[in-house]
């Protein structure tokens, strides 16, 4: 009877280190089977969200570009002599341009969103400030213009972190 019992174990013990081996052998090849389908998936979403990534930080650029103070006061004259007539133009004309791009914001890291917004305000908020001490639109318009002949518009440094996530795209 243990003749038996053993000569069973001899032939169970290899046919279940067999087993196990394949066992472990085709769980390994499973796993790196699923991991190589997962990269090649996520490549080919990159591959296809780059371009929408590049278009979106082309139009927040082309954003900074159009709020730039000295560029838009030159592009929008004023529509009469009257200072918060022409301050309430250009804030829409702000507001109506980040309203167009809003969207844009979710292909954009949180940081350069954040110096966006950052450049929006500090626009607004120095056309306010101008707008206060000017005694008409063309007032307004100059007292602007010389400042920022001196200074970089906040529209600059948006720029730059926009250029920066696009380097790091690409």
């Amino acid at each position: 009877m243990e003749d038996k019992i053993l000569e069973s174990i001899g032939y169970l013990l290899p046919s279940i280190v067999t087993g196990l081996v394949a066992y472990f052998m085709f769980s390994g090849f499973k796993k790196h089977s699923l991991t190589e389908k997962r990269m090649e998936v996520r490549a080919a979403q990159k591959k296809e969200a780059l371009p929408i990534k590049l278009k979106a930080c082309e139009r927040l650029l082309l954003f900074c570009e159009r709020i730039n103070p000295v560029k838009m006061l030159v592009r929008i004259p004023p529509i009469s002599a009257n200072t918060e007539d022409y301050l309430q133009l250009l804030i829409a004309n702000i507001t109506q341009e980040f309203e167009h791009n809003f969207v844009q914001q979710i292909y954009v890291s949180e940081a350069t969103w954040t110096a966006i917004m950052a450049s929006k305000n500090a626009i607004t908020n120095k056309l306010r400030q101008g707008a206060e001490k000017a005694t008409s639109a063309n007032d307004l318009r100059e007292n602007i213009l010389i400042d920022y002949a001196k200074t970089l518009p906040p529209s600059a440094t948006a720029v730059a972190f926009i250029k920066k996530e696009v380097r790091d795209m690409l």
